[in-house]
């Protein structure tokens, strides 16, 4: 299943002809999962992460070497190298190393926790996300929560924020052994759901990890770009400002979506 796109050919599922409903090959396959990535997607996660980062350092230009030195340990992970918690330790450390901080072990557990403190307090939902999330829920698509960020702490926002009775499965790259862009980490919400990637869409902030990944998972591929910084876009992707445009794209390209009710 594609969205249809101007100057591309769109691939169509014949769906199984009903009792006595001729097959119909130009009508497009029904959407039955949208996936939607967790930390700025949903929650604006980089602002409270620099917030806590700037208090703890009194200096808020660290942040994209904690982001790449984050990034590098994550993929330990999924590699199944470590685990999220000796991660946590292990980053942090290292990172405090590179800016020229060299501490006890203690002291790094100490800055981790104080770091995961102020984060907490800090959580926000994008305004945007109710709304997306109880339109999704009314038009009876399964949603899925797709992460490649630890475990415990994604279950502890989607828990704290109440977002948690939205979603019917939350899949956590530690956990399922690969990470986005990987198809195998789509490839397995799918499975879980007992859904067809192509009757699967995912949403996310990052154009290649998660549209891109999404695209040549088989799904279609999202990407939500708050920030309208308009790079180019390669083909196959969709690109949505914000999740309130969201179900107006879905109705518009889904022949068979659910669609709420007007009250």
């Amino acid at each position: 299943m594609d969205f249809a796109r101007p100057g591309t050919p769109t691939r169509v599922r014949v769906p199984e002809p009903g009792l006595g409903d001729p097959a119909d090959p130009w009508r497009p396959s029904r959407l039955r999962l949208v996936c939607l990535d967790i930390d700025d997607t949903l929650i604006d996660f980089t602002s409270a992460g620099k917030r806590a980062l700037s208090l703890l350092l009194g200096r808020d230009d660290m942040w994209p070497l904690w982001e790449r030195i984050t990034d590098w340990h994550v993929a330990q992970v999924v590699a199944g190298e470590i685990d999220y918690a000796c991660m946590h330790h292990r980053r942090t450390q290292y990172f405090l190393a590179e800016i020229g901080i060299v501490v006890e072990p203690e002291d790094v557990t100490r800055f981790e926790c104080r770091r995961k403190e102020v984060l907490r307090r800090s959580w926000r939902l994008f305004d945007d996300v109710l709304p997306c999330l109880e339109w999704l829920r009314a038009a009876d698509v399964l949603i899925a929560a797709v992460t490649n960020a630890s475990g415990a702490h994604q279950r502890a926002k989607l828990a704290d924020l109440g977002l948690t009775r939205f979603f019917d499965h939350l899949a956590i790259a530690g956990e399922v052994g690969a990470a986005k862009p990987d198809p195998v980490m789509f490839h397995s919400v799918c499975a879980v759901l007992d859904c067809d990637p192509g009757e699967a869409a995912h949403v996310g902030d990052k154009l290649h990890t998660d549209a891109v990944g999404a695209r040549d998972a088989g799904l279609e591929g999202i990407w939500l770009d708050r920030s309208g910084g308009e790079p180019e876009v390669p083909d196959g992707v969709h690109v949505i400002g914000g999740l309130d445009e969201l179900p107006q794209l879905l109705v518009s390209e889904f022949a068979m979506i659910g669609v709420p009710a007007q009250r």
